[in-house]
């Protein structure tokens, strides 16, 4: 066995790594929510709070029939989004090449 192998001493500077990037990402979540609640401030009324509780209401009064449907509209717009986002990135792919050449 080599002398500077030291299979514990690696695990002990991967965890310590780990920790940072944890501790790195926490405080980055930490920080995109205070920024949300910043810019939200003031902007959630209570006529807002309303009028979310009486669509969650409707929604909750839905059959489940209707329910799957409202899911499928949502999923197809959410799908259109992300297909519209495919091409804008496929576009600038092209573009760059070109830009290349």
């Amino acid at each position: 066995m080599a002398k500077d192998f030291h299979p514990f001493k690696d695990m002990k500077e991967s965890a310590k790594a780990q920790h940072e990037v944890t501790k790195a990402q926490f405080q980055a979540a930490k920080a995109e929510s205070k920024a949300n609640f910043e810019e939200n401030r003031g902007k959630n009324t209570l006529k807002k709070a309303k009028e979310n509780a009486k669509q969650s209401w409707e929604d909750a009064k839905m059959s489940p029939k209707e329910r799957q449907e409202k899911m499928k509209e949502e999923q197809a717009k959410q799908i259109a989004e992300a297909q519209a986002r495919v091409e804008q990135a496929n576009a600038r792919i092209e573009k760059a090449k070109e830009d290349r050449k």
